[in-house]
């Protein structure tokens, strides 16, 4: 099956004019190919039957739609603007991309010593890329990748060297500008050398009210005894369509952390697998998200255990209001030689309106007979008897609806290490709030 309408067209047309405007090495050409040719091949996965992965999601909506992908940034940000409306500190390293394209004026450069923070395009050693790119976020494996990969040029490269532990944050910061339906692939690989450690930050904000299409892919590669704090906030636009992927290869007593926090989107997508391949890996995913009006959140979240001694941990928490929906796919496969596993997985959901719905199936697989796994998933309306409880001692009804949402989400937005993005995340939830409940039942 091709493309064979008027909006593949348009993806062919725009994978033209990328070619021909900038223009790669060939090893980077290859790549591109074979992602376009994948994604030309599949198209974009609207059959839901028989679709597991996306069975609870409809993307005819996305598949409709016509995306402009505009090569070089057009439009002008201020810093003002990104710090009025995107985490921010100036204590940061930060790379700020502009519609998918690097902007140098808006970044801040590494602050410690050996770290590599930059472009792709200003990479001097180009091995690492060769190396890593696509090798574990594979063009074959979704439409989405595929297409990513097609449009490869400028992207988020970061090195931390052995033994390096990094005390300032790396903060990668997606933005799409108002103006048009933006359709964007921002692309980002970090490497983290044997025993280093630092936080990494990804952003994705929408600074207009367009209706856009963005689908970055990340990469992680964590060498033996590394250890990443992993960050990712998606606060994008009420018509926008975020379809995530992030791919994790763990080295042995590696340790990768990892909390998103999402709202926004008319469908944002969180699509994150570990691949614990060595002894002593561990991971930890945590999320929150937060849905009203008609939007719908999926995290669809997995992690392959490899080899023994294996750790994983997934927590979900989600709020859902109004007509909205979320989706917690969660998957733990425990492979045969991998002997004395330690895996467990919870999804938990605060339900305030009877037009929201949550599809949740947690999912272990497991093939070694020497593992401790668990897991369990939960939908509710809020505690009447904790609300009663509130009322008799004087606080009215909507100022303890608000204490009980916020306490539900505070479980996992106070876990985040990094003080300016928890800052930012819980005045995020604060503004979400009354949306929540003025949709409420």
């Amino acid at each position: 099956m091709t493309l064979a309408t008027a909006r593949g067209e348009k993806y062919l047309a725009d994978f033209k004019a990328l070619k021909e405007a900038r223009p790669a090495p060939d090893w980077l050409e290859e790549l591109r190919q074979r992602g376009w040719d994948h994604f030309n091949s599949v198209g974009f996965p609207t059959e839901r039957r028989g679709n597991e992965l996306f069975k609870y999601t409809n993307l005819t909506p996305l598949d409709r739609g016509t995306f402009e992908f505009q090569i070089g940034q057009r439009v002008a940000v201020s810093p003002e603007t990104l710090r009025e409306r995107a985490p921010w500190s100036d204590d940061w390293t930060t790379l700020v991309f502009i519609d998918g394209w690097y902007s140098e004026g808006l970044s801040r450069p590494a602050a410690d010593a050996g770290v590599t923070a930059l472009n792709f395009a200003d990479a001097e050693d180009r091995q690492p890329l060769r190396e890593h790119l696509a090798r574990y976020a594979t063009v074959d494996e979704s439409a989405f990748m595929a297409l990513n990969t097609a449009f490869l040029a400028d992207g988020a490269y970061v090195r931390i060297p052995d033994d390096v532990q990094s005390k300032t944050p790396i903060h990668l910061l997606f933005v799409t500008t108002p103006g048009g339906s933006r359709a964007t692939y921002p692309r980002t690989l970090v490497v983290a050398g044997t025993n280093s450690r630092s936080s990494v930050i990804e952003s994705y904000i929408s600074l207009g009210d367009e209706a856009c299409f963005t689908a970055p892919v990340a990469e992680y590669v964590l060498e033996p005894g590394a250890g990443i704090d992993h960050l990712r906030v998606l606060v994008e636009n009420e018509q926008t369509f975020h379809i995530g992927t992030t791919r994790v290869y763990q080295s042995n007593d590696s340790t990768f952390s990892s909390i998103s926090f999402a709202t926004g989107p008319r469908i944002g997508r969180n699509d994150l697998h570990t691949l614990l391949d060595a002894p002593g890996a561990e991971c930890t995913l945590h999320g929150l998200y937060l849905t009203t009006n008609r939007q719908q959140i999926d995290n669809h979240v997995s992690t392959t255990h490899a080899k023994p001694h294996g750790t994983s941990h997934q927590f979900y928490k989600g709020v859902l209001s109004g007509n909205s929906r979320a989706v917690f796919s969660g998957r733990v496969l425990v492979e045969k030689d991998a002997q004395k596993s330690v895996a467990d997985q919870r999804d938990l959901n605060l339900i305030l309106s009877h037009g929201a719905e949550i599809d949740t199936k947690p999912s272990l697989e497991i093939y070694a007979d020497d593992v401790k796994c668990s897991h369990g998933a939960t939908a509710g309306h809020g505690d009447p008897a904790a609300l009663f409880y509130m009322r008799s001692r004087g606080i009215d009804e909507a100022t303890a609806q608000a204490m009980l949402v916020r306490g539900f989400a505070a479980e996992i937005a106070d876990e985040i290490g990094v003080e300016a993005l928890r800052e930012y995340v819980q005045r995020v939830i604060e503004d979400t709030i009354p949306l929540l409940l003025a949709e409420a039942d």
